[in-house]
């Protein structure tokens, strides 16, 4: 992915000059709290889905609670992908102050450098996305963004991720995949590390936004594909290209959103509202994860229901193949410097964290049967 070829745009004298006029004012107007005077600031977040998307709707959560928290000193003009620039161009954005802030994956810029999917779509040594959000935030990963980031890439950007993504399905097809032979020679849409990934196990790979995969999907320039949940697939009609939908697979396991703000935007802020830009994203990962245990469920049995869709697990043979592909290409991977340490300390997080978390997890599965029994595909 290119730069985005668009004039630099920084906020830095914009803010310098809002935060003297509101001085001005609160001098002039003696009764008035000082915040009073102020005009807000506004803040361009561009995100990489469909203004139709349910992920739209997690981002405006986000907004929300940024406005409310900020109380009305900071507003943000959200907007869809393709607004400014397109879904996949928001880094180079951000980078270059066309916008100020982006929601997106870190996979999005995979083309800049392959160690961005280590950031939500890298190996799956056990861990869930839930575990590897908790790596980012209390095992080093935050650091190690930021070193790829500000230090390798040499971008001006700030970024934080949230809300840990649920496995993503293995995806569309026409007809039925059981074996690894099944899929040998499709044409499959997919992004970042997992393209490597499926492109090992036999399929070719085209990598597209959202919403260009059911327009490539009728135009046969794709055969299978995966996006991300029921709710946004069936948003943008996966239902109407193929019937064949298989969830649970290791090719994107343990993704997270991607929150990008323009470093010098960023920086320029009050500290209370830096602040509020970062811990925002928690509060948002908490709603997000409501709304999508609501929505994704919901919507699953409507794809079943309403449009004849065949929901399926994806099979203990592809999934074993899809472990020794990782293994194949993790190898590969760590012969840079860098996706090597990122990789060692992910690995000895899951070690660690997954342990417990397996030790002490008690087999849902078991008390579901009994008391809904008869209902899951396994």
């Amino acid at each position: 992915m290119d730069s985005v070829n668009l004039p630099k745009a920084s906020r830095r004298s914009f803010l310098k000059k809002g935060a003297a006029a509101g001085s001005f004012v609160a001098a002039s107007t003696l009764a008035a709290p000082a915040v009073l005077g102020q005009a807000p600031i506004v803040m361009k977040m561009q995100t990489s889905w469909p203004a139709s998307d349910i992920w739209m709707d997690f981002a405006r959560q986000y907004v929300e609670r940024v406005e409310a928290m900020s109380g009305g000193r900071l507003k943000v003009d959200l907007l869809p992908a393709g607004a400014v620039v397109g879904a996949f161009q928001v880094l180079d954005a951000c980078n270059d102050g066309v916008l100020d802030a982006a929601h997106s994956v870190p996979v999005y810029w995979y083309g800049k450098s392959k160690a961005a999917s280590l950031f939500g779509t890298g190996p799956v040594f056990g861990g869930s996305a839930t575990t590897m959000l908790a790596w980012f935030n209390a095992g080093g990963g935050a650091e190690f963004y930021r070193e790829l980031t500000q230090d390798i890439l040499g971008l001006n950007v700030v970024g934080f991720l949230g809300f840990p993504m649920f496995a993503q399905p293995f995806g569309w097809f026409k007809k039925e995949v059981n074996t690894v032979a099944d899929i040998q020679g499709f044409k499959y849409r997919t992004v970042g590390l997992a393209a490597d990934l499926m492109q090992a196990m036999g399929m070719s790979v085209a990598q597209l936004p959202g919403g260009e995969i059911v327009p490539a999907m009728e135009r046969g320039v794709i055969d299978a594909f995966e996006f991300n949940n029921p709710s946004s697939d069936s948003r943008f009609g996966a239902q109407d290209v193929a019937k064949n939908y298989y969830l649970s697979s290791y090719h994107q396991a343990s993704e997270s959103f991607e929150f990008l703000f323009n470093k010098d935007f960023f920086n320029d802020l009050p500290p209370d509202l830096q602040a509020i830009l970062r811990h925002s994203v928690e509060a948002a990962s908490t709603a997000n994860t409501a709304s999508a245990m609501d929505n994704y469920s919901a919507d699953l049995l409507k794809l079943e229901k309403d449009s004849g869709v065949s929901v399926r697990r994806t099979s203990s043979e592809i999934l074993d193949a899809q472990i020794k592909a990782w293994d194949k290409l993790i190898g590969e991977l760590e012969a840079d410097a860098f996706m090597k340490k990122v990789l060692d300390s992910q690995r000895a997080w899951v070690e660690r964290v997954t342990y417990y978390e397996l030790m002490n997890s008690p087999d849902y599965a078991l008390a579901y049967n009994h008391y809904f029994p008869g209902k899951l595909k396994l």
